[in-house]
């Protein structure tokens, strides 16, 4: 399988399992509890997956930019946490920096 294809299924189970952290209100609620565990199983086999070919530095790069984007994505529309200016910055260089290893870089896959 594809190692980009595998990253981004892991990076989709664990905004999946963050966001359900956050309604799991400490880990009290059932479902969303469950949620979590099978979440962050799925996000860490198929992130093993990856690594078989992508480089962990590059793929954790990706991951952790990913998740930072989409679960600020996800706290600003279902939970209405607030984005400021400087956030919203600091994301637009999380995902610069990522974009610069990937088009970039020849270290991605070794």
């Amino acid at each position: 399988m594809n190692a980009y294809l595998t990253l981004s299924i892991a990076i989709l189970a664990e905004v999946i399992a963050t966001s359900a952290l956050k309604a799991s209100e400490g880990f009290s609620r059932p479902i969303p509890s469950a949620i979590v565990v099978v979440g962050y199983g799925i996000a860490f086999y198929c992130l093993s997956l990856t690594l078989r070919t992508m480089s962990v530095g590059v793929a954790y790069a990706i991951w952790s930019a990913a998740g930072i984007v989409l679960i600020s994505a996800i706290g600003w529309i279902a939970f209405g946490q607030k984005l400021d200016a400087a956030a919203m910055i600091g994301m637009g260089l999380i995902i610069a920096g990522v974009l610069v290893v990937n088009l970039l870089s020849r270290s991605s896959l070794h």
